[in-house]
Parts: C-alpha cells; sequence; structure tokens
C-alpha cells in the first residue's frame, strides 16, 4: 500500500456513507466496554504496585488516564439512540482514532514505566495487563480497524523492545507470544471488517433496489409522473392533511380528446412520445402544492390545496397547454382535453369519493362540454343519486318486460314516402315512471349493462320490421360500448342470422364518439356488419371530431347530419354549410338524411339545397309499432306537416 493509500485509509476518507454510519453504530456499543476494560485493569495494576512504586506513577497518572477513560466511556454512552449524519459520524470516528492513539500511547509509557517496580510477580501483572489491554482493544474496536492497528503498533513495538532486552527467556517469549497472538488477531480483524464491510455494502444496495422498486411501483414508466397507486395514497395523505388542519383540497381529472385517433392513425410509439410530451407540459405546470399524475391510457389527475374556483383556473390552463400544438419531427399534432373537479370536503370526504365525483363531472364534460372544465355540484349529486337508483331498478328488472321500441319514419322528400324508420328505445318503469333515453342508455353504458339492453331492444325491433314493407328498412343505433365490443357485434349477427329479415333492409348507426373511442374496433365491426349485407350510417354527423378522416377511412354508406346545423338555416353560413355537408356526401356517393326538421321553412331550404331524405317531428314524432304499422297500411306515404 502507497502511503498517500495509507494516510487516505487512517484518514478515512474513502469510506462511504453507509458504512461510516454502520460503524459509528457498532462503536457505540463497543466502544464503552473499552474504556471500561482500561480504567478497571488500569486502577488493578495500580493497586498491586502501589508502595512500591512513586506516587505520581500509582495514583496521579492512572488517575488522569482513568478519569479520561470514564468521560469518554460517558460521552460514548451518552450518544445512543441519537441519530448523526454521516458527515458528523466520520469526523467522530477519526477523532477516535487519534485518541485511541493518544491513550495507546499513555497506557504503555506509564505501564512499562511501572515494571522497573517491585519482583516477578508484579513485572508478570505488568506483562499481563498489557497483553489483556491490546487484545481487549482489537476486539473492541474491530469495526474501526485503523483504530485497532494504530494501538496494536504502539502498544506492541515498545512492549517487544522491553521484554527482549530483559534477556529473561519467560518474558521474551511471552513478548513473542503476544507479537503473534495480536497479528492473528489484526488479521481475524480484518477479515471479519471485510464481512462486515460487504454485509453493509449489500444492505445499502439492497436498500436502494428496494428504494428503486418502492419508486418505480409508484412511478409511471412512461411520463416518470406518479402512478395510480401513488395518486391514490397522496390523495388519502392529503385528505387526513386537510381534516386535521381545515384546510381545503381539489381533485382533478383529465381525459385527453381526440388522442384514440392519433394513436391508431400513426400507431402507439407516436402515441408514447405524445403521452410523455403531455407528461412534460403537465410537470411544469405543476406547483409546490400540486401533484400530476397518470391513471393510465390517456387520463391524468391532479391535487391541488385549492378550492374548486382556483382548481378550475388551473384545469383551464392545463386545458389550453395541452391544446398546444405538439411538434414530433415533422409531424405536428394537435388534440385537447376535457376535466372533472371534486372538492374536498364539499364533494366528498373519502378518497374513492372525491375521484369517483370528479369521474363523474369529467364523463359529464365529455358528454355535453368536450374540452371544458365541470365542477361538482349539489345539482350533480342530485343526478347521482338519480342515476343510482335507475341502475339499481336496471339491475333487477327483466329488459324484456319493461323495455319497449317506438319508431320515428324517416322519408324520401320527392315522394314524401317512409323509406325507413329508426327503432328508438323506451323505459316505462313502475319504480321510477318514464325514464329518458339518454339517462338510462347512460347509466347501462357505466354500469356494464349496456350489452344485454342492445340485444333486447334490437330483438324488439326486428320483431315489428319483420312485419313492415320490405321497402322499408330498419335504423338501429350502437352507443360507442357496442361498437367496440366484439361479443355485442357478434350477438347482433347471430340475431340478423335468425331472424325473418333480408340484411340488406337493416341500417346500423354509430356517431363519431364510438368511432374515436376505439377507431380499429369500430372498423371492424363495420366491415362484419356490412358483410352481412346491413348498410352502416355515421350519426350526428359534424359534432365529433375529425369528420372528413372518418368519411374517407370508414366504409359507410349513410350520413345523418346532427339536429343542431338545423337551427341556422336561414342564415347564410348556415346554408352554405349545409349545402357543403350535402356536396360532400354526394361527391363521395353517401346518402344524407337531415335530422331535427321541424318547420316547412326548413323543409324548403333543405330541398333546395339538394336534400332528399328528412326525419324530424315536422314529419312525425317516434311512435309505438301498432301506430306505425297503421299510418305504414293506411296510408304509405306521410304528407309534409301532417304529423306536426
Amino acid at each position: 500500500m502507497r502511503l498517500t493509500e495509507l494516510v487516505a485509509w487512517f484518514g478515512l476518507r474513502n469510506v462511504s456513507r453507509g458504512l461510516v454510519l454502520a460503524q459509528f453504530a457498532e462503536l457505540q456499543r463497543q466502544v464503552p466496554l473499552l474504556y471500561a476494560l482500561l480504567a478497571v485493569n488500569a486502577v488493578a495494576v495500580a493497586y498491586t504496585h502501589h508502595g512500591l512504586a512513586p506516587f505520581w506513577s500509582t495514583v496521579l497518572v492512572p488517575g488522569a488516564l482513568v478519569l479520561a477513560s470514564v468521560i469518554r466511556l460517558f460521552v460514548w454512552v451518552a450518544r445512543r439512540g441519537r441519530t448523526i449524519e454521516a458527515k458528523d459520524a466520520r469526523k467522530q470516528l477519526g477523532m477516535t482514532v487519534t485518541l485511541a492513539a493518544v491513550l495507546a500511547a499513555g497506557y504503555v509509557a506509564w505501564a512499562l514505566n511501572l515494571n522497573q517496580f517491585g519482583g516477578p510477580y508484579e513485572h508478570a501483572h505488568v506483562a499481563i495487563f498489557i497483553a489483556i489491554t491490546v487484545i481487549g482493544c482489537i476486539l473492541c474496536l474491530a469495526n474501526l480497524p485503523q483504530a485497532a492497528v494504530i494501538v496494536t503498533v504502539i502498544v506492541t513495538v515498545p512492549y517487544l523492545a522491553v521484554y527482549l532486552s530483559m534477556g529473561e527467556t519467560v518474558f521474551v517469549a511471552v513478548g513473542l507470544n503476544i507479537l503473534l497472538v495480536t497479528g492473528v488477531m489484526l488479521q481475524v480483524v480484518f477479515n471479519n471488517f471485510a464481512g462486515f464491510k460487504q454485509l453493509i455494502l449489500s444492505k445499502g444496495e439492497t436498500e436502494r433496489l428496494s428504494r428503486e422498486n418502492l419508486r418505480m411501483a409508484h412511478t409511471d414508466p412512461l411520463t416518470n409522473l406518479p402512478n395510480r397507486r401513488q395518486f391514490f395514497n397522496e390523495l388519502e395523505r392529503r385528505i387526513e392533511q386537510a381534516a386535521d388542519a381545515g384546510a381545503v383540497l381539489s381533485v382533478g381529472l383529465i381525459d385527453l380528446d381526440r388522442f384514440k385517433p392519433i394513436n391508431d392513425t400513426y400507431g402507439h410509439v407516436v402515441g408514447d412520445r405524445l403521452l410523455e410530451a403531455i407528461g412534460e407540459r403537465l410537470s411544469s405546470a405543476a406547483g409546490a402544492d400540486m401533484t400530476v399524475a397518470r391513471l393510465g391510457g390517456d387520463e391524468f389527475a391532479f391535487l391541488a390545496g385549492v378550492d374548486a374556483l382556483e382548481a378550475k383556473a388551473i384545469a383551464m390552463r392545463i386545458c389550453a397547454m395541452i391544446e398546444e400544438p405538439f411538434e414530433m419531427g415533422s409531424l405536428s399534432v394537435t388534440i385537447g382535453a376535457s376535466c372533472g373537479i371534486a372538492a374536498y370536503p364539499d364533494a366528498g370526504q373519502g378518497a374513492h369519493e372525491l375521484y369517483d365525483r370528479a369521474d363523474y363531472v369529467l364523463y359529464t364534460s365529455k358528454a355535453s362540454n368536450r374540452g371544458g372544465v365541470t365542477i361538482y355540484s349539489a345539482d350533480h349529486e342530485t343526478r347521482i343519486q338519480s342515476d343510482r337508483a335507475v341502475e339499481a331498478t336496471m339491475r333487477t328488472i327483466d329488459l324484456d318486460a319493461e323495455m319497449s321500441v317506438v319508431f320515428q319514419p324517416i322519408l324520401d322528400g320527392a315522394s314524401d314516402r317512409i323509406v325507413s324508420v329508426e327503432a328508438l328505445g323506451r323505459w316505462a318503469s313502475p319504480v321510477l315512471g318514464d325514464v329518458r333515453p339518454d339517462v338510462f342508455v347512460t347509466v347501462a353504458e357505466r354500469a356494464g349493462l349496456i350489452h344485454d339492453l342492445t340485444l333486447v331492444l334490437f330483438r324488439k325491433a326486428l320483431s315489428v320490421a319483420t312485419t313492415l314493407p320490405q321497402d322499408i328498412k330498419l335504423s338501429f343505433n350502437l352507443s360507442a360500448h357496442d361498437v367496440t365490443n366484439s361479443g355485442t357485434i357478434l350477438a347482433l349477427v347471430t340475431l340478423v342470422r335468425k331472424a325473418d329479415i333480408d340484411p340488406s333492409r337493416l341500417i346500423f348507426e354509430l356517431t363519431e364518439t364510438a368511432v374515436i373511442r376505439d377507431f380499429k374496433a369500430a372498423e371492424a365491426a363495420i366491415q362484419l356488419l356490412r358483410s352481412l349485407g346491413a348498410e352502416v350510417a355515421l350519426d350526428d354527423f359534424g359534432t365529433g371530431y375529425s369528420s372528413l378522416s372518418h368519411l374517407h377511412r370508414l366504409p359507410i354508406d349513410r350520413v345523418k347530419i346532427d339536429r343542431s346545423f338545423m337551427s341556422d338555416y336561414a342564415s347564410p353560413s348556415g346554408r352554405n354549410l349545409l349545402q357543403s355537408i350535402r356536396v360532400l356526401c354526394s361527391a363521395m356517393e353517401l346518402k344524407c338524411t337531415a335530422e331535427g326538421v321541424e318547420c316547412a321553412e326548413q323543409v324548403a331550404v333543405l330541398k333546395e339545397l339538394g336534400y332528399r331524405y328528412f326525419q324530424g317531428y315536422y314529419f312525425a314524432r317516434p311512435m309505438p309499432a301498432d301506430a306505425l304499422k297503421a299510418l305504414v297500411a293506411g296510408e304509405g306515404s306521410v304528407a309534409a306537416g301532417s304529423a306536426a
């Protein structure tokens, strides 16, 4: 070992933080025993030499040495149980090495000086004192080998020199024996310390890996944001803090808009890069008292110690930030985000209760305020209670007995004849009364009951369609959950094949929302339905996103423009928009139906713009099967305004 390395070793310069703390902890138990051993043995030697040696060498010097040992003993005992920083522990270990050298020199000088007094027994006692003391020091300082080596050298070298110079065979043998024993013990100390060091380093690595595993278990690997588990842990912790301090806390759930089409169009690699970029923007938006997490998929969340209005302002900034274009190489993509907010304690006092409330209003935002921020309120609570009552009732009823279907005609404007009818579900509950379709369909989707509901309504619609003239088609709506559920699609196909109806008389309507939910699944469902011979219509056209892209990519046959376009039919811009849609559909050879027609003026404008197919209250309201059959059997056509 080179001199510089030896100096560094004695100076404890290259000792890791974990090892320094472990050494200090072990020495806290061992060093007090060392000082006790020195004090007791010194008193014993001084006592046996009292009267044989001068007063200063039997009382004053050993008294000073024993006092110093006792003081250091109490200093070490007083430190027990206290936490200490690594730098302070390193300093204390260095001081221990220094004091070990000083005290070792003092004790051995005093003991060898006593060796000139008394007879063979006193000389033997001194030899035993030195031997026991050096062995005890080595044992007690085993976890600080620097101190053990210094003590051994300082004690053994003069001890050996004195006893070899005496020329007495017994003492020479004792000196050589002590040299051999201390040498062996030092080797044992080094071996044990190497094992101790390896154990501490392994423990440190294990703890590091454990911390890393814990971090990974609570971190989303894609965005490096806290994951769902950590979010709920943090939410529960923050709720406890808020409860103790009487403070407020807001939970915000953020769901990306238009992410799925981008992921489906450009692939998962681009989708992952986009999520990473969103995670970076959210991290940059997080304040000191704010936690941002990725819950999974394209859903994110934040916690902030603010009230609902301040949380809404935060959410609006986040949504605006997300709406800024993302540049990924040569590709530029733009998405949006919707947010639902629930504030503690008004919206709930438990973690899952707050989350459910925020999730509920997020669902509301995406349904009616896409791209906006909705705060949970008392009105939502009333609606939740209503939805819960609807769900509880739906789970217990016989769907086939309580659900019914009504039909609204779709007319050919050129002949005023009914060319198809749209089947619409109705629920007249003995418990709840008449439940609106938008309510029970939404509840069925959230409760996982939509599959059974869809099949019941479709079966009823088919049974009526088989009794209608062959030239009247049946139009049936599929929800987003239906379109993305292969089991539901296969069940519909099975019902069609079993029914006594030509599949070409069927039109399945799906919204852009259903397509956006999972484009690939929607495309596969459309292909399967069209393979039967049925047609597929894109409903509520113009209210979703990337409509032109869907028209181009999807194998659809018809388009039904949303009723919202009818409200602006009289203005030049409204007419231009209606005409543009009609021209587009004509160019793509798609039949186009105008929904929500409610007055003669709308009909006149639409016909002038080239529209042929109409649906709305101006012609006929939804009606039961018997009324529809009577209408078809009695007239076969509906005069404009006759049902108004």
